[in-house]
This record gives C-alpha cells, sequence and structure tokens, in this order.
C-alpha cells in the first residue's frame, strides 16, 4: 500500500469502514462497485465477492423511491454525484438478497483525488426501518383514532391495548415488562399563572422529552390530562429505575420562558414491574400509587415498587 492512498485503494477503505453498522460502497465514474464493506453485506445479504465489479444496474440494490420509480438507470444518485461533484441525501428502498424491500436513508458524496477531479462516489446507507415504523405507527394511530391529537402520542385506549398486548405476551412467553406512570408538578399553577396555551405547550414539552428519550421499542401515550403512561419491554428492577430516573432528570431539565418568566418542569414518577396476575387495572392502580407517593415526597423524583 502506498503512503498516500489513490480514492479507491481498497485496503485503506477496507480499514476505516468494515467496522462500521452502515453500509458503505463506492463506485467508480462508471458506476461500477469497487468497494463493499461489512455493513453493507449485513443490510443486503449480497456478499463483497457477489457485487464488486457490478453497478446497481445488473439487478443488485435496485433502489426505488416511495413512488415506486426505479433510480438506478434514468434518476440514479451516485450518477448525479459524479456527474456535479454534490453531496446528496436521499430515502430509498433497497432490494434485499432475499427479495424483501429496505427503507434506508442514502449519503452520496464525490471523491475525488489530489487535484479535484471527481473519480466516482462513496455511498453511506443506514436501516431507516425504525423511523419508518414510527412515522407508520403515528398514521396508523392517526386513523384508527388511537392517538393524543395535543402530542401525538398513543392515547390511554393505545395504551390499555399496549399493555393487553405485553401481558399476553408476559403469560405467553414470559417476557416481563414495566410501567411508568408520570404526572407534571404543579401543573394547576401553570396553567392558572400562564393560562391553557402554556399548559399545552408544557405538555407537549413534556411529551417530547419522554418519547425522546425511552428506547426505541418502548412506547410512552398520553393517559389524559397532564399524565403519561410509558411501556418499557424487557426490563429488570434496577433498568426500570435507571430510566425512570433518567426521564425525571432530563424533565426537569427542560423549560421555556414567556414574557421574561422561565417555567420550569417536574414530574413525579411512579414506576413498577409487572406480574403475570396483573390487568391493566391493577398494574395502573400501583403505579399510580406509586406516583403520589413521589408527590408526597415533594415531587420531581421517582418511587419504585420493590420486588414482590
Amino acid at each position: 500500500m502506498t503512503e498516500n492512498p489513490t480514492a479507491f485503494d481498497n485496503d485503506f477503505y477496507k480499514r476505516l469502514f468494515d467496522h462500521l453498522y452502515d453500509g458503505v460502497y463506492l463506485v467508480d465514474r462508471n458506476k461500477k462497485i469497487t468497494y463493499w464493506n461489512n455493513g453493507a453485506e449485513k443490510l443486503t445479504g449480497y456478499k463483497s465477492s457477489a457485487v464488486m465489479g457490478k453497478s446497481c444496474e445488473d439487478n443488485i440494490l435496485m433502489h426505488v423511491n416511495d413512488k415506486g420509480r426505479h433510480l438506478c438507470k434514468h434518476f440514479c444518485p451516485s450518477e448525479k454525484t459524479i456527474a456535479d461533484g454534490k453531496k446528496r441525501e436521499k430515502k430509498l428502498y433497497i432490494h434485499h438478497k432475499d427479495g424483501h424491500r429496505i427503507p434506508v436513508l442514502s449519503y452520496f458524496a464525490p471523491v475525488k483525488d489530489a487535484r479535484g477531479k471527481v473519480l466516482g462516489a462513496v455511498v453511506v446507507f443506514s436501516d431507516n426501518s425504525a423511523k419508518t415504523a414510527i412515522l407508520q405507527r403515528i398514521e396508523e394511530l392517526q386513523e384508527m383514532a388511537l392517538n393524543d391529537p395535543l402530542t401525538e402520542l398513543g392515547n390511554r385506549r393505545y395504551a390499555e391495548i399496549t399493555i393487553n398486548s405485553r401481558l399476553d405476551e408476559l403469560n405467553r412467553y414470559g417476557w416481563n415488562f414495566g410501567i411508568l406512570f408520570i404526572d407534571i408538578d404543579g401543573f394547576k399553577r401553570i396553567n392558572d399563572t400562564f393560562g391553557h396555551a402554556i399548559g399545552d405547550k408544557a405538555i407537549k414539552m413534556v411529551a417530547k422529552t419522554l418519547s425522546n428519550n425511552v428506547r426505541s421499542f418502548d412506547t410512552v401515550n398520553r393517559w389524559g390530562g397532564e399524565e403519561f403512561v410509558a411501556v418499557l419491554v424487557n426490563v429488570k428492577q434496577d433498568q426500570l429505575h435507571a430510566i425512570a430516573e433518567k426521564l425525571c432528570i432530563l424533565v426537569g431539565e427542560s423549560g421555556f420562558a414567556i414574557d421574561s418568566k422561565n417555567v420550569h418542569i417536574t414530574v413525579s414518577i411512579g414506576a413498577t414491574l409487572v406480574n403475570s396476575g396483573d390487568t391493566v387495572e391493577s398494574v395502573i392502580k400501583r403505579a399510580d400509587e406509586l406516583m403520589y407517593q413521589s408527590k408526597s415526597a415533594g415531587g420531581n423524583c421517582v418511587s419504585v415498587m420493590q420486588k414482590m
């Protein structure tokens, strides 16, 4: 290997990219694939040996957009990047070796030599399934009247459906989960001081803080008023406590200003694991009682049910 690797020195790029989870591949000016990392193999099912020297037009990834338009032959982002030297970002659907389509977020960037000549393009793509699933879930909730219009979270009915589903999994397979019952501290005072519009803003702020900071497979729902219920799957006692504490702290570190006055928000949280004999009513009642223990302790804290 030379001291100054060329733009398509595969050994150089292999060391850089083979440990990434994202898929990375390089194409030359003729759109032939000259490098294909381990991440690309895992995301697409195609081994490097099967794609090297080929192009997308050879029925490999077969990029399409959400309208079903095939991009490889007439609207190829790599080709455009090679032509004009500009970076691009696209939401695409690629073809897996097994036949199904995978939503990916792809970045296209030119690869240039020392004199600035474009030698090809590098494409970095990541699985966009989680984000796509979230967007689809929001659409489904809207269609089924299971979402809360203020916060865009699931509503009380959706929370009940989710808990019932998790209870069924617990009883069938032993998959444990936990519940957080979350209430905004002093919410009446916020409404009385600043008005209901600001109260709504506070609810939305708390909703975003909670939903943005749970794991991708957990759910946060608006139970009603200033109350929220989070359903945390596959957690043990210490994990349940740690997540609840994190959310409590993050809400407490949030806030906004109204007419030079800072609106500071905190929450009280009750946290409990769910038992096989529980119902939606029993577990919510227990979590609610724990939340009131946090209220009695001054708020802005977490009370956790001890192991039963």
